[in-house]
């Protein structure tokens, strides 16, 4: 496995984003055409529709079956990093930091994340900006 660093952080799952993701692609568009082409025939009208209505909903259904869980791994990775917080200063995390920051914070080892913690909240960064700022990455090879 690589060492993990701003470049290369991100994770993609080749099968759910490309894969499955192309197929609900064009699947959609297929369905479409199949609508527009059978909208004179009543007979075919209906199934045509269904299918779009389907294929949306699947659509749906992938964008949430990876929204949903990203939510609850934001919601632990904050509790984990107002725990590690509050064991190196004794307080928690400035409250105007968001989720957002905190989860880009996971990646500062202790000699930084303090400093840039302060930082992030006083001139309210980006979570890009954050991730930028780190110059010793502490991977994280638990999200999924």
């Amino acid at each position: 496995m690589t060492t993990q660093n701003y470049s290369n952080h991100v994770r993609i799952v080749r099968g759910f984003h490309f894969v499955l993701g192309g197929i609900l692609f064009f699947t959609l568009i297929g369905s479409l055409i199949n609508l527009w082409k059978s909208w004179g025939d009543h007979e075919r009208l209906y199934s045509a529709a269904l299918i779009v209505v389907l294929t949306v909903c699947c659509g749906m259904l992938f964008n949430y079956c990876r929204a949903f869980p990203l939510k609850a791994q934001d919601r632990a990775i904050r509790a984990e990093e107002n725990l590690r917080h509050f064991a190196l200063t004794g307080k928690l995390l400035d409250a105007r930091l968001d989720t957002r920051q905190v989860v880009a914070l996971r990646f500062a080892p202790d000699d930084e994340f303090l400093e840039l913690s302060k930082k992030a909240a006083e001139s309210n960064m980006k979570p890009d900006d954050i991730k930028r700022a780190i110059k010793n990455w502490k991977a994280d090879n638990y999200r999924a």
